[in-house]
């Protein structure tokens, strides 16, 4: 099925879309700051997650999570931060769109506080060990870190998560109806000798004996 298919009326013009949509207040045109200020700097300290946008030099996206004790996220000064990169699944989707590409968007989380704090800029992955040292958990250090020169900072309002309700334990799923991780692994890969039971498996090994 194509895309023309599927879509068959689309916005093609800035001005067609602010028709719709219309124009935003001097609130919103005036909150953007370019450096960490006192407000982003104490957000951040109590932030435990964030997501990270990246795209390559073709314009192939990727949004990643990243997650840590509130805090882990190393404000340097108020143009820099430095994100450790803990062990995963060596993939490295951000990292290798960020050597063809250095734009970087974040997206902090505080758990039940409806705001977030946005910030983009431009990033390099780093291996300095006086910033790595710093952010070691249980005695290992990161390997690497993705160091950001911010250039942009503002607030995001709440209503994404007062219509979806995140973080209302009342509108959340039972967790036994909720999708198997092991088994979309196991239908996806589709690998030989495998079973969802040996990849939940792993899953809980690596949860448990690999976060640092």
């Amino acid at each position: 099925m194509t895309e023309d298919y599927c879509f068959k009326n689309k916005i093609e013009t800035e001005e067609q879309l602010r028709q719709l949509i219309g124009f935003p207040s001097k609130l919103v045109n005036k909150k953007v700051i370019s450096y960490l200020d006192r407000n982003c700097l104490e957000f951040i300290s109590h932030s435990p997650f964030l997501v990270m946008s990246t795209s390559d030099k073709y314009g192939f996206c990727d949004v990643s999570p990243r997650g840590d004790h509130a805090g882990f996220v190393q404000v340097i000064n108020e143009k820099h931060l430095i994100i450790p990169e803990r062990p995963g699944n060596k993939r490295i989707d951000s990292m290798r769109n960020l050597l063809s590409n250095s734009r970087i968007g974040l997206l902090f989380f505080i758990p039940g506080l409806g705001e977030t704090l946005r910030v983009n800029g431009k990033a390099s992955i780093v291996t300095d060990d006086d910033l790595l040292n710093k952010m070691a958990i249980k005695g290992k250090k990161p390997l690497l870190g993705i160091g950001v020169e911010v250039e942009e900072c503002f607030i995001h309002c709440a209503k994404a998560f007062i219509r979806s309700g995140l973080w209302d334990p009342g509108s959340w799923t039972e967790k036994g109806l909720l999708p198997s991780a092991s088994k979309m692994l196991f239908e996806h890969a589709n690998l030989p000798n495998t079973s969802v039971d040996s990849i939940q498996d792993r899953l809980n090994e690596s949860y448990s004996k690999r976060l640092y």
